[in-house]
Parts: structure tokens; C-alpha cells; sequence
């Protein structure tokens, strides 16, 4: 059997599409076991994440977590649940390290803007923008 004409370049397509989608799931895959993987102290970053959370499940109150839905509604739906947990995990630790007794507006967005990469502070001093947030307080949080 001679492979010529269409066929091979349905093969020879469906294969590309099948490697390139090999290597994006591979590398999300990579990304998520390498968050796994204990550091020195014993936990990994995604433990510490649901450590914070948990501890300070108790801390937040409706507006509040309404607030960080519509904080990371920006994010696609896809990666919004991850991007909810390690804004909340930061935002937990913020909490525990300072004591307070609840979780306020102030220690979401400096939370929020710590747990977000550089490359996505434009985005989200636009949200912050159309939420009539005003981020002059938080600027140094921006050049770390």
C-alpha cells in the first residue's frame, strides 16, 4: 500500500495536530507537577496555598469573596478556579502574618496584585480601573 495524494496529507496533518496537542498538555502538566513538589520545608506551594485558605476560610465574609469572583473574572473560565485559589492563598497569608480578624477590602487587592504576575498588571489595573478602585496605595506593590 502507497500512501500519496490526500491521504498523506490527512496522516501527515492529524499527526502534527496530535503532537502539538501532546506537547501543550505536557507542558500544563509539567507546570502542575512541578507545583507539587515539596520544597525544603516540607510543602509544596499548592499545600501552602490550601493551607491558607483553610485556615482562614472563616475570615471572609459575602462581599468579599464577591469581590475576588469579580476580580478574577477576567481570567478564562478555564484557569479561573486556579487563578481563585492562589489569589485566596495569598490573600490568607497576608491575613495570618498580619493578625487581622477579617478579611477587608485592602488585603484583597494588595493580595491580589502580589499574586498576580507582572506580565498581567496592565489587565488588572484595568479591572481595578472599572471597579473605581483607586490604586495609588498599592503602587510599590507593583514594582516588586
Amino acid at each position: 500500500m502507497q500512501l500519496d495524494g490526500w491521504f498523506l496529507w490527512f496522516i501527515l496533518f492529524w499527526t502534527v495536530v496530535l503532537i502539538t496537542f501532546f506537547a501543550i498538555g505536557g507542558f500544563f502538566m509539567f507546570r502542575k507537577f512541578l507545583k507539587r513538589l515539596p520544597k525544603a520545608d516540607g510543602k509544596s506551594d499548592m499545600d501552602w496555598e490550601e493551607y491558607y485558605v483553610s485556615k482562614t476560610s472563616k475570615l471572609w465574609n459575602d462581599e468579599e469573596k464577591e469581590l475576588l469572583d469579580e476580580l478574577v473574572s477576567p481570567v478564562p473560565e478555564l484557569f479561573r478556579d486556579i487563578a481563585r485559589q492562589k489569589i485566596a492563598g495569598k490573600i490568607g497569608e497576608l491575613a495570618l502574618n498580619e493578625k487581622l480578624k477579617r478579611i477587608d477590602t485592602d488585603v484583597i487587592i494588595r493580595g491580589y496584585i502580589i499574586a498576580t504576575p507582572k506580565r498581567d498588571h496592565k489587565f488588572l489595573r484595568k479591572k481595578l480601573d472599572e471597579l473605581k478602585i483607586d490604586v495609588s496605595p498599592y503602587e510599590h506593590l507593583f514594582e516588586q
